[in-house]
């Protein structure tokens, strides 16, 4: 459920950030993913492939970066780090 959470608050931030830009497509997504956020790379792909099927988002490239910082602040967290549109 953790994972699910997650999710929806990024694809929430990454929804309102593209309609602010009037975006009509997200083409790619940039996020950093917490050491203790429990979503690997492949793990949080399949989420988001879930989370943005029906939205602008749907079919955007994905890039991950993985931490290891146990202590970060926001190492239970996934952080958009950027995203372009069209």
């Amino acid at each position: 459920m953790h994972e699910a959470s997650l999710m929806r608050a990024l694809m929430r931030g990454l929804l309102d950030a593209a309609a602010q830009n009037q975006a009509t497509r997200v083409t790619a997504v940039t996020v950093r993913l917490g050491a203790l956020s429990h979503m690997s790379p492949g793990h949080f792909r399949e989420h988001f492939e879930q989370a943005a099927a029906g939205t602008i988002a749907a079919g955007a490239r994905i890039e991950t970066i993985a931490e290891s910082d146990i202590a970060s602040p926001t190492a239970a967290d996934v952080v958009l780090e950027a995203f372009e549109c069209e």
